[in-house]
C-alpha cells in the first residue's frame, strides 16, 4: 500500500544485531544450529515497540472531532479515503509480526465495540514506550507487566464505581448525544444531529425481545455484567436485544447526504422489474396481505440434466419433449402462484419465457437479488427462503407457509436505477437506511461512520450505561492512579505511576490535532478532577469536566452531551493493557529462514 503521510516509514522488522548461525553438528550430538536468525533481550523489545509506535502514530492525527483523514492507495490504484483507525490499519500490510498484534487490537475493538478503535491503539503504544523506558532503567520486565495488571484493574473499579452514570430508562436525548458524539470526527459530523437521529430510530426499530440464551452470554462479559446487567435481573420479563445485522443499509449516488432516509418498518432491495410489462407497484388492502416468495433457483426453462441420453424413433415426439419442457417450467411457476405470491424475488436467472406468466398474471417479479438481502427481507416479512420445491414424496409443491407478508412493494426510482421498497413488513423487527452521497468514497466513508454510530447506540441501549468523553475519563483515572500508586509499598509504584500519565496521551492528542495548547488545557483539566476527587461533595460537577475542542477551554462535558458508552472505555483499556503486556513479554524471536528450493 501506498501510504500518504507527512513522514516514510517502514513497518518492516528492524535490523537484526544478533545472528546465531553454528557449524554443522558434529556427530557426537552436541552441534547447535538454527537456519535462520535469533535476536533477543532488550533488542528484540526496542524492535516491537519502534513498530508499535510507528502504527500508532499512522492513526494518531485521525483522532477526535477535528482529526484528519487518510488516504489510501493500494496497488492497482484504488483510492480509500477514511478516519476510522480500524480501517486504515486492516488496508495496511503491516509485516512486523508486534505490530500486527496492535492491527488485530484494532478488528478486535471494532468487532467487540464498533467505536474507539484509534484510541485504544494509541494507548496501547503509550504504555508500550513507557513500559520499555522503565525496563531500560533497570525495572524488570515481569513487575511492570503485574503492574499494569493492578493499575488496570484499580481504574476498571474506580470507573465502574465513580465515572459510570446509569441511565435507568434512556432517554433519546442521551442516545442522540452517544451517537452524536460517535459521529464527530467523522465525515458526517456537519449533519450529525440528522444523522444520530436516524441511527437512534434504526436501532430502536430492530428491538427484539432477548432469549435467555443471549442474556446469558450477556451476564457471562463482565464488562456489561457489573454496569448494566442489574437492571435485567430485577425485571427479568424486559430483555430486549437489538441486532444490527437486521438494519440493512443501502447506498445511492445522487442528492445530497442529508436527503438519506431510514425506510422504517420496510425494506428497500436493490432490484428492479425484471419487465416492462410489470406493475411498478402491488398494493394490499386491510383484509389481505401482500405476499412475497423469495427463492433461491432457476425459473428458466426446464432442461435434462448432462448425461441424458434420450433416444427418439418419432419425430414428432422432439416437439412433446420441448413441449413438456415448458410445462414443467409451467408448473412450477403455477404453484407459486397458487400460493398466493404477488411479488416474486430470486437469487438466480429468469428467462422470457417465465417472464410472460409473470406478466400475465400482474406480478412484480425481480431477479439476481443479493441473497444476503432475501435473507435479510425473509426475516423482515416472517418468510423463508425457498432453495427447492421438491417435497418429500418426490413431488413439487410450493408451501404458502414460506410467504413473506407486507402491506405495500413499489418499485421507485434513486439516484441513476430503481430500487424496490418493500413497506409494512409483517414479520421481525427490520429496517433500512437508504444513504445519499455525492460519490462512491463519501458513501462508503458515511456507512462507516453511521456503523460506529449504530454500534454505540446498541451498547448503551443493552447495557444502559454512559461515561462522559472528551479526555474527561482519562484525566479523572490519572489523577486516582496517581494517588493509588503511592499507597503501594512495593516496586509497582513507578510502574502505576508510568500507566497514569500514558492514559493522558488521549486528552493530549485531542488537543494537539485541534491545533490547541495540550499541556495547558491538561493541566487545567487534572486540576479539576484532582479538586473534585479531593472533596467530592463540594465538586462533584467537576469530575464531568473535559476539553472543548472548538473553543480550546475546559467544560462540564455531561451537559454539553458529549457521552459514549461504559462499555467502550472498558473494554479499550482492558484491550490496551493485554495488547501492551503480550507485546511486553516477548524477550526472545527466532526467524527461520525460508527453506533453499
Amino acid at each position: 500500500f501506498f501510504f500518504q503521510n507527512t513522514y516514510p516509514f517502514h513497518l518492516h522488522s528492524p535490523p537484526i544485531p544478533t545472528q546465531l548461525k553454528m557449524s554443522a553438528p558434529k556427530a557426537d550430538g552436541t552441534g547447535l544450529f538454527i537456519g535462520g536468525q535469533r535476536e533477543s533481550g532488550q533488542d528484540v523489545r526496542i524492535g516491537n515497540v519502534t513498530a508499535a509506535v510507528a502504527v500508532a502514530n499512522i492513526v494518531k492525527s485521525s483522532l477526535g472531532p477535528v482529526g484528519l483523514d487518510k488516504m489510501l492507495v493500494d496497488d492497482i490504484g484504488d483510492v480509500l479515503i477514511t478516519n476510522d483507525g480500524a480501517t486504515i490499519l486492516a488496508q495496511l500490510e503491516v509485516e512486523h509480526p508486534a505490530a500486527r498484534v496492535l492491527v488485530d487490537l484494532a478488528q478486535l475493538q471494532d468487532q467487540e465495540v464498533g467505536d474507539g478503535t484509534t484510541s485504544v491503539v494509541i494507548i496501547a503504544a503509550e504504555l508500550l514506550k513507557r513500559g520499555n523506558d522503565l525496563i531500560k532503567n533497570g525495572l524488570h520486565p515481569t513487575t511492570v507487566i503485574s503492574g499494569y495488571r493492578i493499575a488496570l484493574k484499580a481504574a476498571v473499579a474506580y470507573l465502574k464505581k465513580n465515572m459510570v452514570i446509569k441511565v435507568s430508562d434512556l432517554g433519546d436525548e442521551h442516545l442522540i448525544n452517544a451517537a452524536k458524539t460517535s459521529m464527530s470526527s467523522k465525515i458526517i459530523g456537519k449533519e450529525s444531529e440528522y444523522f444520530a437521529k436516524l441511527a437512534v430510530d434504526a436501532v430502536k426499530s430492530v428491538k427484539m425481545k432477548a432469549s435467555s440464551v443471549d442474556f446469558s452470554n450477556a451476564a457471562s462479559n463482565a464488562d456489561i455484567a457489573s454496569t448494566g446487567t442489574e437492571n435485567y435481573k430485577n425485571d427479568s420479563k424486559n430483555r430486549f436485544k437489538y441486532p444490527l445485522s437486521a438494519i440493512h443499509i443501502m447506498k445511492a449516488h445522487g442528492k445530497s447526504s442529508l436527503e438519506s432516509h431510514l425506510v422504517d418498518g420496510g425494506f428497500a432491495i436493490n432490484a428492479m422489474r425484471a419487465a416492462q410489462g410489470m406493475p411498478t407497484a402491488v398494493e394490499g388492502d386491510s383484509n389481505n396481505d401482500v405476499k412475497i416468495a423469495m427463492l433461491d433457483m432457476n425459473l428458466q426453462r426446464h432442461r435434462m440434466a448432462m448425461g441424458i441420453q434420450v433416444v427418439v424413433k418419432d419425430p414428432a415426439e422432439i416437439e412433446n419433449i420441448k413441449k413438456r419442457e415448458m410445462d414443467i417450467t409451467k408448473e412450477r411457476i403455477s404453484k407459486i402462484i397458487d400460493a398466493g405470491a404477488r411479488v416474486v424475488l430470486t437469487t438466480k436467472g429468469v428467462d422470457d419465457l417465465c417472464m410472460k406468466y409473470f406478466v400475465e398474471a400482474g406480478i412484480i417479479c425481480a431477479r439476481r437479488c443479493n441473497k444476503d438481502d432475501l435473507k435479510r427481507l425473509a426475516k423482515a416479512t416472517g418468510g423463508k427462503v425457498v432453495v427447492t420445491m421438491a417435497d418429500m414424496e418426490g413431488n413439487e409443491s410450493f408451501d404458502p407457509d414460506c410467504l413473506g407478508r407486507c402491506s405495500a412493494v413499489r418499485e421507485e426510482r434513486i439516484g441513476d436505477g430503481e430500487m424496490l421498497y418493500v413497506h409494512g413488513c409483517r414479520g421481525g423487527g427490520a429496517s433500512t437506511i437508504v444513504l445519499r452521497g455525492a460519490n462512491e468514497y463519501m458513501l462508503d466513508e458515511m456507512d462507516r461512520a453511521l456503523h460506529d454510530s449504530l454500534c454505540v447506540v446498541k451498547r448503551m441501549l443493552e447495557s444502559n450505561t454512559l461515561v462522559v468523553g472528551g479526555g474527561a475519563v482519562e484525566a479523572s483515572l490519572s489523577v486516582y492512579l496517581e494517588e493509588f500508586a503511592a499507597t503501594l509499598a512495593s516496586r509497582e509504584q513507578l510502574v502505576i505511576q508510568e500507566f497514569a500519565d500514558a492514559l493522558l496521551v488521549i486528552p493530549k492528542t485531542l488537543a494537539v490535532n485541534a491545533a490547541k495548547d495540550s499541556s495547558d488545557l491538561v493541566a487545567k483539566m487534572r486540576a479539576s478532577h484532582a479538586k473534585s476527587q479531593l472533596n467530592p461533595d463540594e465538586y462533584k460537577d467537576l469530575q464531568n469536566i473535559g476539553l472543548d475542542l472548538v473553543n480550546g477551554t475546559v467544560r462540564n462535558n455531561l451537559s454539553a452531551g458529549v457521552v459514549e458508552p461504559a462499555i467502550s472505555k472498558i473494554k479499550s483499556l482492558r484491550f490496551a493493557t493485554e495488547a501492551a503486556v503480550t507485546i511486553l513479554r516477548i524477550d526472545d524471536r527466532i526467524t527461520l529462514n525460508k527453506e533453499q528450493q
